[in-house]
């Protein structure tokens, strides 16, 4: 161990350097999604074990090392093929698997004794862990994990190049001990000058023209969704595609981001609370929401510009615009602000279900983004009020209620319509809203329950979450010859400024009622859950909030233009690069046969087609090109001959160059034998 204690500085430096080099392309696999935190905390262990065992007899020998490999190999075939660790990214089995293979043999390097072959090497698997996370990354810390490595690994490289020259310098002087005469450095030293920056460099040309193309030409994957890795005993708040209510366990409040949304265009000035819709539910049954109907599937073709119009706007003027970048989800399906009537997605089709609710084909479980044209308009109150048309015979399905029901639902339902002094469906629904909004607690604790946990909830808890209030509401209304449904979705979320958009995650999802008005045929939102649910904003202020709000702004930025960089966007990028080329060509082309036509004239007028003023003018012209030409030439060769014989070349040369590299790294030889015969 007084042997590492007593290494070189430069040594140290070197080590120091290309360590990080190392470490630098696992926080670029770790960036981008392809090891997970337990790999990425085993290899830094190993790395910091690596460094301790430096010089020491503990260290791997390389004959060791490459049968550990080799027995190693096939287990990592076996762990791809079968899943036998957990280890790794998320849905990215086989870049996961690459990923811990590339890292393995990264260790077994690390843990060896090392010669240069060996340092290179490292800087190698280094380079193809880059490599790897370009084409996965999902992360802005992938592209300054990148800068990182590029910096690290000109450092490195010519840290080893000073590193070798020195060693062949002290060791062409010993060979040469005792002869006469000045020693000769070896060729590979001389051009030192030269073998440093261009190493550099090369490596950072190659990795820029490797990994740059990589990103923009691989997809994204992505990681499990807000819909799955969760119990039945613990559940994301509100958004499934079923609700059974009296569930136990506690509702998961988790901060994950599902969608980030940017209203692009908002003509309704009366639009202020935002809601992301899901999925409708019209069924109502043993204490379980679901479609009745989940056959029917409206499909929609894709039209120019990528466009689905699944709808038609009932009112000009009042268009809500949403481009949304989705997180990756167990589901098919589109949140969007109602009612959506065009929808402009790189999906093959889009189809609609019997409640209104989109879903993508073929479904994508990575990111995504979509732009939804949105027709937010809404009958007035008074105009509501005046609806007393009788509902249509489709409908008797929202206003079924399970023959079961508590009749005291109904009575608690009259007793709010009575107090309000409400007579028309309106002013019932809002009755009904106002009195489960102010007269029961939110809580995510799930106390209701037993055999009717909904009438445990309105009659004993009197406290619950969103999906407890939006069935009480629903079934009240259905009690009143009301039709309703329920709506699994998302609140607004926060506002971030920075990045303009509205960040929504996993805490934000919500339920809520629909009522039909069959005047206008227009299913209107109602929300009864207490306000305390209700969160559409819950930025962290101070300073501690400002950076979170600029880290969540940069993250969207990548997102917005990196990682939705879909296959439709890639494709759109290389019929751009395709048509510029082709302009090239056609414009090559055109000067070419320009120049073609006007040497066919030229040689039409020195023939005399057109007279002899005009054939002598023609030949005058192309005599003077001539020697406008040779002139042109001539000075040229002279010029050529001066500048070589003043040496300028070679002192334009020199301004780029270092000097004389053997020179300074003999010097530097010879100043190390001094300073050790001198104890120092």
């Amino acid at each position: 161990m007084n042997k590492v204690a007593r290494i070189d500085p430069f040594e140290k430096y070197f080590r120091v350097i290309s360590y990080l080099v190392a470490v630098c392309g696992l926080a670029a696999l770790f960036a981008a999604g392809a090891i997970g935190v337990a790999l990425f905390a085993v290899f830094i262990l190993i790395t910091l074990l690596a460094w301790k065992l430096e010089d020491t007899r503990w260290q791997i020998s390389e004959r060791f090392g490459v049968a550990i490999i080799l027995v190693a190999i096939p287990l990592f075939i076996l762990d791809w093929r079968f899943r036998l660790t957990g280890f790794g990214g998320r849905e990215m089995l086989a870049a996961a698997s690459l990923a811990k293979l590339i890292l393995f043999l990264l260790a077994i390097k690390l843990l060896q004794r090392k010669t240069d072959r060996d340092w290179v090497f490292i800087y190698l698997i280094s380079f193809f862990q880059i490599l790897l996370a370009a084409g996965i990354s999902i992360s802005p810390l992938y592209f300054i994990s990148l800068m990182a490595f590029l910096l690290l690994t000109a450092s490195a490289i010519i840290a080893f190049e000073i590193r070798k020259t020195s060693g062949e310098v002290h060791k062409k002087r010993v060979e040469n001990l005792g002869k006469k005469g000045k020693s000769r450095l070896p060729a590979s030293i001389s051009l030192g000058g030269f073998k440093l920056p261009n190493t550099a460099v090369l490596l950072i040309a190659m990795t820029a023209v490797f990994a740059v193309p990589l990103f923009f030409v691989l997809p994204r994957v992505g990681g499990a969704g807000v819909t799955g890795g969760f119990s039945d005993m613990t559940r994301i708040t509100g958004f499934s595609e079923s609700v059974t209510l009296g569930t136990i366990g506690r509702l998961q409040q988790n901060n994950e981001v599902v969608m980030r949304v940017r209203i692009d265009r908002n003509d309704n000035p009366d639009l202020r609370r935002l809601y992301w819709r899901g999925v409708a539910l019209d069924r109502f049954e043993n204490n379980t929401w679901s479609r009745s109907n989940t056959r029917y599937r409206e499909p929609f073709s894709k039209t120019v510009g990528n466009r689905f119009v699944v709808d038609f706007a009932r009112r000009e003027g009042l268009l809500t615009v949403q481009t949304v970048y989705l997180e990756p989800l167990n589901s098919s399906v589109l949140f969007a602000m109602p009612r959506a009537i065009v929808i402009r997605s790189s999906a093959n089709e889009i189809s609609k279900d019997a409640e209104g609710g989109f879903s993508m084909y073929p479904a994508s479980y990575d990111r995504t983004s979509y732009t939804v044209y949105s027709d937010t308009y809404l009958p007035p109150a008074e105009e509501l009020r005046r609806d007393n048309s009788e509902y249509p015979g489709n409908t008797y399905k929202y206003l079924s209620v399970s023959p079961g029901i508590d009749p005291r639902i109904g009575q608690l339902a009259n007793q709010w319509i009575r107090d309000e002094k409400a007579m028309t469906r309106y002013d019932i629904a809002k009755a009904v809203e106002k009195h489960l909004q102010n007269d029961f607690g939110y809580t995510l604790e799930m106390k209701a329950g037993g055999e009717d946990p909904l009438s445990d909830f309105l009659f004993n808890v009197r406290e619950g979450h969103c999906e407890y209030f939006a069935t009480a509401m629903a079934v009240m209304l259905r009690t009143q010859g009301i039709a309703t449904r329920v709506v699994n979705g998302f609140q607004q979320g926060e506002y971030n400024e920075t990045a303009g958009v509205y960040v929504v995650r996993q805490r934000n999802a919500h339920s809520w009622v629909e009522v039909f008005f069959p005047g206008s045929e227009t299913w209107v939102p109602f929300d009864p859950t207490p306000f305390a649910g209700q969160n559409p904003d819950a930025n962290t202020g101070g300073f501690f909030g400002t950076i979170s709000s600029y880290m969540e702004a940069l993250e969207t930025f990548w997102i917005q233009y990196f990682v939705t960089y879909d296959d439709q966007e890639q494709r759109s990028l290389f019929r751009s690069v395709r048509d510029n080329l082709s302009d090239y060509r056609d414009t090559g082309a055109s000067w070419l046969h320009s120049a073609q036509s006007a040497l066919t004239r030229w040689w039409q007028a020195v023939r005399g087609d057109q007279g002899f003023w005009t054939s002598a003018k023609a030949i005058g012209i192309g005599t003077g090109v001539l020697l406008g030409g040779g002139i042109l030439v001539i000075l040229t060769v002279w010029a050529s001959r001066r500048i070589r014989k003043w040496g300028l070349w070679k002192r334009f040369a020199g301004w780029f160059r270092p000097g004389d590299k053997a020179v300074i790294v003999g010097f530097y030889a010879r100043l190390q034998e001094v300073l050790e015969e001198r104890g120092s």
